[in-house]
């Protein structure tokens, strides 16, 4: 039996809405499907904004060049988590401050507070996996007197925030909720992805959600970003192109970030059940895993539920006790062969060529490291079967009990 690690939902919902875009609105860039598929967003996060864009990158590139990212600017960032969190900062001229991670995955705090310098002037959390990260104690950290002190506002919109910003890299968590709250409304901004492999997905896409406090005007705020996402124009084609409605003018130096018609259909469609068939599905495959592996002494099983978080059970990152990242690979190979499709998530930054490049170790990472190298990503897609699930489980627990002999890990 083949199980791919991942497939896109593409159901009779999805091709319903499509043929609507395609023979009835007729219209495939920026126009009602996006409109509509941001009110579903806003209903489902509860931000007081939200802006569709085409990636997550362009959303979080977009933010920090509003917020006065440049050169000498410092921003931290987990070493657990994809390259795109980087590369944001990175491509403003920004230093990244790179900081190890709990065994939860998440960021961890204590190492934020001690890489706050002067030059801080944004904090990228990663919700990795789902599982939203501790953000009241970032929250109690960056509104602290000594860090608010530490501080240094280079423009008026740091003035008027007074600290450290906080943007979510929300990639992986829509559906996730912290303290009550959805994820997409819990830090200053936020932003999803809705890439292929995502909880929801159009293709390639995402969106920024404002949650800035006063005195701050999210709609104001969410007016200009809008404008700069499109070159800076004031209309974007499907305004231009009603009746009497052409003219246009450039009023900023913008980028192009726009969400098409065409991506929005699909997550339009998919979001309309998202609460109630979607991500419950995404839970009943986290169950049948635990089930699975729950009595076996080696698995290490994700966190993702607390008193304080539910996970969107985007990934399932399974850890096997008392390997080697060498002794991981040699499972994963076997499982592969098995035609079962794996995965992991991610390789720590610095274990990468462009951050080794700038000087970053990983023996300065050593909770990283060591989720990485034992983690093993499991397939978890709605449309993945129970019994799919179940020859899963089989086979990852046949393959690493023999690996684990055979290398003399006590199982």
């Amino acid at each position: 039996m083949k199980v791919p690690f991942n497939l896109p939902l593409i159901d009779e919902a999805v091709v319903g809405e499509m043929q609507d875009t395609l023979l009835r609105t007729t219209w495939l860039t920026s126009g009602p499907k996006v409109k509509a598929f941001e009110q579903e967003l806003l209903k489902q996060t509860n931000a007081k904004q939200i802006l569709c864009v085409n990636s997550w990158n362009s959303g979080t590139s977009l933010m920090l060049k509003w917020w006065g990212i440049e050169p000498g600017d410092e921003v931290i960032i987990p070493a657990y988590t994809y390259a795109a969190t980087g590369i944001c900062p990175l491509n403003l001229g920004a230093t990244v401050k790179i900081v190890d991670v709990g065994t939860d995955f998440n960021i961890d705090v204590a190492k934020i507070k001690e890489a706050i310098t002067e030059k801080t002037k944004a904090i990228i959390p990663v919700d990795l996996g789902g599982l939203p990260c501790d953000y009241a104690a970032i929250h109690q950290l960056i509104e602290s007197p000594e860090i608010k002190a530490l501080f240094k506002p280079a423009n008026e919109k740091q003035e008027k925030l007074g600290r450290i910003l906080v943007i979510g890299d929300a990639a992986h968590s829509i559906g996730a909720t912290y303290e009550g709250k959805q994820s997409g409304s819990i830090t200053d901004l936020a932003v999803f992805s809705f890439h292929s492999v995502k909880n929801i997905t159009t293709g390639e896409g995402g969106a920024i959600c404002f949650n800035l406090p006063a005195p701050f005007d999210n709609e104001e705020v969410h007016k200009y970003v809008k404008t700069f996402a499109l070159y800076g124009q004031t209309k974007n084609a499907f305004e231009k192109n009603q009746v009497g409605k052409w003219r246009y003018d450039i009023i900023y130096q913008g980028m192009k970030c726009n969400m098409p018609d065409i991506c929005a259909t699909i997550g339009l469609a998919q979001i309309r059940t998202y609460e109630s068939v979607l991500l419950p599905r995404r839970k009943e495959i986290y169950s049948l895993y635990y089930q699975g592996f729950a009595n076996h002494s080696w698995a290490e099983l994700p966190i993702y539920h607390t008193t304080e978080k539910t996970s969107s059970c985007h990934l399932f990152p399974l850890r096997i006790k008392g390997i080697s990242e060498d002794t991981r690979n040699k499972i994963i190979q076997q499982i592969s062969e098995m035609g079962i499709g794996v995965n992991v998530h991610y390789v720590p930054l610095p274990m990468l060529t462009l951050y080794k490049n700038m000087g970053f170790d990983i023996a300065d990472y050593p909770v990283a490291y060591d989720n990485y190298s034992r983690e093993i990503s499991l397939p978890i897609y709605t449309t993945l079967k129970n019994e799919q699930i179940a020859h899963v489980i089989k086979n990852v627990i046949h393959i690493c009990e023999e690996v684990l002999q055979l290398n003399k890990v006590a199982v």
